[in-house]
């Protein structure tokens, strides 16, 4: 009895990993209507649920949520004259978005949609992309477009604003490695991603270039669980995934020149999800190893 039940285990298991190998993985299809959302089209960030946030929807100065299914509906209107950019969320299940035109990190309460302003620094040029620490601590981008420069800030769980580095390139993308040791960035124009070390006092050091490219730009990044970085290719329609050594491991064609970010989800957290620009919707394509955002919901 034990034996069979052994044999009828193993064949189990090995129809598992077959189906597993079967998947069509790092192929993209659309999961919005083309045109949903404006060429505006930034964030992405998954809560819990996996509910999908992107800027942008419809029209400027919104955020849209997009259910599993792919459906895309309004979930709040920005005050003023805010215009968002990058999504995260906290392990408390709060979302912050870059407000590029304020110079603010706004935070939203997914329950009550109450809008507040969580950051504010005037030194600011333009806050960007958002990363967020397993501990709750953001990291900002923010370029100077027109002058081809930018800076990095700091912004703790109280709300205070640190200024890490000034004087680098466009800086866009940036991501906080699983082990919270390191903070990567990239530079869209001059084509550089960096990768710092985050020291115990908050500030950062041993600036290193991690990988450059002779053509195209990049836009947003996230990490996976094995510390493997999503990088868009804004301008060439592609996400390439960079090992933590910078050595390119794939490169996933998303339908549309103009990738902005991407983000994890799904039941399995492997469901990638990027904005699109060009056609102003999300794409989705499966990856083998799970998006760190994702297993953080899953320790929570």
């Amino acid at each position: 009895m034990n034996y069979w039940n052994c044999i009828i285990g193993l064949l189990c298991v090995g129809g598992l990993v077959n189906s597993v190998q079967a998947e069509k993985l790092f192929v993209a299809t659309p999961f919005t209507e083309p045109g949903s959302f404006t060429g505006g089209i930034e964030g992405p960030a998954c809560d819990a649920t996996g509910q999908i946030f992107a800027v942008n929807f419809a029209k400027q100065q919104t955020v849209g949520r997009v259910t599993p299914a792919g459906k895309a509906s309004l979930f709040v209107t920005l005050p003023t004259t805010s215009v968002g950019n990058g999504i995260r969320f906290n392990q408390q299940g709060m979302m912050f978005v870059a407000d590029y035109v304020n110079h603010n990190v706004l935070q939203i309460d997914p329950a009550t949609k109450k809008i507040s302003v969580f950051a504010h620094e005037a030194k600011m040029n333009q806050p960007n992309d958002l990363a967020i620490a397993a501990d709750g601590t953001l990291y900002a981008s923010d370029p100077n477009w027109s002058k081809g420069t930018g800076q990095l800030w700091r912004i703790d769980t109280k709300g205070n604003v640190t200024r890490l580095a000034e004087k680098m390139g466009t800086t866009n993308g940036i991501e906080v490695s699983p082990d919270g040791r390191t903070l990567y960035v990239n530079e869209s124009v001059q084509r550089h991603i960096w990768q710092f070390a985050i020291q115990a006092d908050g500030t950062i050091a041993k600036k290193k270039l991690l990988k450059s490219f002779d053509d195209f730009g990049f836009d947003g990044m996230r990490c996976d669980v094995d510390g493997n970085l999503y990088v868009t290719r804004h301008g060439k329609g592609t996400v390439v995934k960079l090992s933590p050594a910078g050595k390119i491991l794939q490169e996933i064609d998303v339908l549309g020149k103009n990738p902005s970010n991407i983000c994890f989800g799904g039941a399995d957290g492997r469901t990638a999800y990027v904005t699109e620009m060009e056609k102003g919707r999300l794409v989705t394509f499966r990856a083998d190893r799970p998006g760190l955002a994702w297993q953080r919901w899953q320790k929570k």
